[in-house]
Parts: C-alpha cells; sequence; structure tokens
C-alpha cells in the first residue's frame, strides 16, 4: 500500500505550522506585517524549503514583508530547528504567492467576455428550456 503522503510534504505541513506561529509570535520586524503563509514545498533531500506567503497590500508592502523575511530566515530556521526535531533544517527560501491575484484577474476576464457575449446577443438567454 503506497503512502499517501511523502516524508516531504508531511515536513513541508509542519514546517508551515511552526513558521506561522513563529512568524506571528517571535519576528519584531516592522516590514513583516499580517501575512499569510499559502504553503510549503520542501525539496526531497529536505535541503531547501520554498515558503509562499501572502500579504495584502500594494508592491511595496510586498517587497518590504519578502525583505523582512529573509533577513529573519536564519533566526526562523534556527527555532524550527529546536521545535521540530529533526537531522536537517531545510533553508527557507520565501516567494511571493500570487495565485489569488491570478484567479481574480481570471475571473475578471470571464466576467467581461461574459458580458460582452451578452450584449452582442440580447436575445440568446441561458433559460431556454425546450420541453
Amino acid at each position: 500500500m503506497p503512502k499517501d503522503f511523502s516524508r516531504s510534504q508531511r515536513v513541508g505541513d509542519q514546517i508551515q505550522r511552526e513558521l506561522a506561529e513563529l512568524i506571528r509570535e517571535q519576528v519584531k520586524d516592522p516590514r513583516v506585517g499580517m501575512l499569510t503563509l499559502s504553503g510549503v514545498e520542501v525539496s526531497r533531500d529536505l535541503a531547501h524549503a520554498k515558503v509562499f506567503f501572502t500579504v495584502l497590500g500594494d508592491q511595496d508592502a510586498i517587497e518590504g514583508t519578502t525583505q523582512g523575511l529573509r533577513q529573519a530566515a536564519g533566526f526562523l530556521r534556527r527555532e524550527l530547528g529546536r521545535r521540530m526535531r529533526i537531522r536537517t533544517v531545510p533553508e527557507l527560501h520565501f516567494r511571493y504567492d500570487d495565485t489569488q491575484e491570478k484567479g481574480a484577474r481570471l475571473s475578471a476576464l470571464i466576467d467581461e467576455a461574459v458580458a460582452s457575449d451578452r450584449a452582442r446577443h440580447p436575445d440568446a438567454s441561458d433559460d431556454k428550456d425546450p420541453q
């Protein structure tokens, strides 16, 4: 019977939980405000972890948060090592996750296309039922 989750996925999930708590409680950098960790991808050898985050705000807020997290990476990695008790703690690489923005942009494009189609064909309706 194959495993449902690989070791790297389980470690990534644990890193995400621990990092969320560490960032909220112990990171004092003013550039790192309210953020959401959206995922962690850990390499198979557990040497590197990509930490994806989202933050509300403009490009300056995103860049400031990224810089603050990168500066705190050593501290966070050391604290993860104390909490998780694993042999090698992955090197943390913080990346801004823009999937929500892309999804909203695609949704707006779809809504625009549907509205345009309805404007060109006002007599065709979705409610027509031949029965």
